[in-house]
């Protein structure tokens, strides 16, 4: 499967091991720069795969979103725009080839910037990484993951 770079937010990133809290994690798409119209035409799906096994001292949760926000510096605070979240996941289920995440995007209004946050519950996380990326063939990205695992 080919990936494209101006659509990857996560590469092997590592989580936040700050305490528990909200992050930004990985990169933001600008919206208007990278001509990505995503109420048009094809659906476009989010994936979300964990890349290296978490580990925490605690008992921590990974919740992940899919939000988007007027500043590049998408806001932690809860005013960001959320579009897709999982669920609180525990750390014991956060393995590497593990999916977190695969879902067509909602239809809405996006505003301009569009990243993932990182929502860590309970306890910090002392190892971890993700790869988060937006494809419109997710045949593709099953083929794809059947392969690799």
């Amino acid at each position: 499967m080919i990936m494209d770079e101006f659509n990857e937010f996560c590469d092997a990133t590592a989580l936040n091991t700050g305490a528990a809290g909200t992050y930004l994690l990985g990169d933001v798409i600008d919206l208007e720069t990278a001509g990505i119209d995503l109420g048009a035409g094809e659906d476009l799906y989010l994936v979300a795969r964990v890349a290296t096994t978490a580990t925490s001292g605690g008992s921590a949760t990974l919740n992940l979103q899919l939000a988007s926000d007027a500043q590049a510096a998408i806001a932690t605070d809860g005013s960001a725009t959320v579009h897709v979240q999982t669920d609180a996941i525990a750390v014991a289920s956060l393995t590497a080839g593990s999916d977190v995440l695969v879902t067509r995007l909602p239809a809405g209004t996006y505003e301009r910037y569009l990243g993932i946050l990182q929502v860590t519950g309970t306890a910090a996380f002392t190892a971890g990484a993700v790869d988060v990326f937006l494809t419109k063939d997710i045949n593709a990205w099953k083929a794809y993951e059947n392969a690799i695992d």
